[in-house]
């Protein structure tokens, strides 16, 4: 459904440079005409020139109401408005020495235009229109009778005003065309690379809720196993080590409840306001709960009024991918960072690993590549998703001092995508 809506929004914004364009030209021949009469440089049929004039201000007119509507704007319709403007410089033409006037080379604009904008079949019809017109205009027009001096000299000026009006209407309109084009042509990259993301995050969110489904038994048996083992071994380090076992399967059987309850707050769209930092903490003290071996130090630049977001559950669980990226290059001495501007706000984490290597940065974040001996390389291809659905970013950077820094960018009030 997205490719008619560019079209019909492209040719409705052709539609108005060409209004605009129609207007220029009508006042450059406008201001001709009067010229021409005011200095009695030519005894031309003022009324019918002036009545031709009314006509082509009638259609601008017209076509500026028009396009305020919410009426769709067609090829046909449009090629309708190139041939008015080629009836209308014949008329002119007729008027004023038909095919002996210099600005009889002004045909040429609206056919580049039909060329640029229009398929060919509406193209071949225009030029045959022009054709036609033009081959009329050499033996029916209304003859001028000047002197063959005076006619020269109006003959070489004419030449180079048609010329540069020429020139100048057909440079603007070709540079603006090629400006839309390659915007169009981003907008359509950029809506593959998010179709075939989301094709991605499809296959990867049902083997998810497979696994998450399947993994509930095998966790509810490592728990009975383990408080069996406890009441059976009295090991004062061992009953250490299975503390610590019984506490990382909770933390699993916990994440897997949070899955389904995430899904539910996501499809209520149940997500609160709340202070940046609020959010920032209790992501932090969640992931040193399942990171114990990992330090770090955060540190708050930002100055003024706080930022605040409403993270949907997928925002939190990426800001927690970022931090286990990190800690698995180097679980010591983090930094984690929050600083802001009127704008958005970054949340930057520096670890002291060995870097972003250059011959793979660019691989880094699709999915199924991974730069460690365990893993299958999702982390941060959804990390990246779901800050992009946010409206933020990520960014990975080899920090000049060593180490890898990963920079969060979320705008105020972050928040999931909408959908109605």
């Amino acid at each position: 459904m997205l490719a008619p809506v560019q079209l019909t929004s492209a040719t409705r914004q052709n539609l108005w440079r060409l209004t605009f364009i129609r207007t220029l030209v009508l006042a450059a021949q406008a201001g001709s005409v009067g010229l021409a009469y005011w200095l009695e440089l030519l005894p031309l049929p003022w009324v019918q020139l002036v009545m031709t004039l009314g006509c082509s201000i009638l259609l601008c007119v017209f076509t500026a109401v028009r396009l305020r509507t919410s009426w769709p704007v067609t090829e046909l319709e449009y090629a309708l408005q190139l041939a008015c403007d080629l009836v209308i410089h014949s008329a002119l033409l007729y008027f004023s020495g038909g095919s002996t006037n210099p600005f009889v080379s002004y045909y040429l604009v609206p056919l580049t235009i039909a060329a640029v904008t229009l398929p060919w079949r509406y193209s071949v019809v225009l030029s045959g229109i022009a054709l036609a017109l033009y081959t009329l205009m050499l033996t029916h027009f209304y003859p001028l009778e000047t002197l063959p001096v005076a006619r020269e000299n109006l003959q070489i000026y004419g030449m180079w005003l048609s010329f540069a009006l020429a020139a100048a209407v057909i440079t603007f309109f070709a540079a603006r065309m090629a400006e839309e084009l390659r915007r169009q042509e981003e907008l359509r990259a950029i809506r593959r690379e998010e179709g075939l993301r989301d094709q991605q995050l499809l296959a990867v969110a049902t083997q998810a809720a497979g696994a998450a489904h399947e993994l509930g038994t095998p966790l509810a048996t490592m728990s009975v196993l383990l408080n069996e083992m406890q009441q059976d071994h009295h090991d004062p380090m061992l009953q250490e080590d299975l503390k610590v076992l019984k506490d990382q399967v909770k933390l699993c059987k916990e994440t897997l409840q949070q899955l389904v309850r995430a899904a539910e707050a996501n499809r209520r769209m149940a997500v609160e306001m709340q202070d940046v930092t609020e959010w920032l903490d209790e992501a932090l003290n969640r992931w040193h709960l399942m990171r114990p071996e990992a330090s770090y130090r955060f540190q708050r630049l930002g100055q003024g009024t706080l930022p605040r977001v409403a993270p949907p559950p997928d925002l939190t669980q990426a800001l927690l991918n970022l931090l286990n990226n990190a800690a698995d290059a180097c679980p010591e001495n983090l930094q984690v960072t929050l600083d802001w501007t009127a704008e958005d706000l970054t949340i930057s984490i520096r670890d002291h690993g060995a870097g972003v290597p250059l011959a793979i940065a660019e691989q880094i974040g699709k999915p199924f590549f991974t730069t460690k001996g365990k893993g299958f390389g999702l982390g941060l291809f959804l990390s990246k998703a779901s800050v992009t659905r946010a409206g933020g970013s990520v960014k990975l950077y080899s920090h000049e001092e060593g180490g890898t820094l990963t920079e969060l960018r979320l705008p105020h009030g972050a928040r999931g995508e909408q959908h109605e």
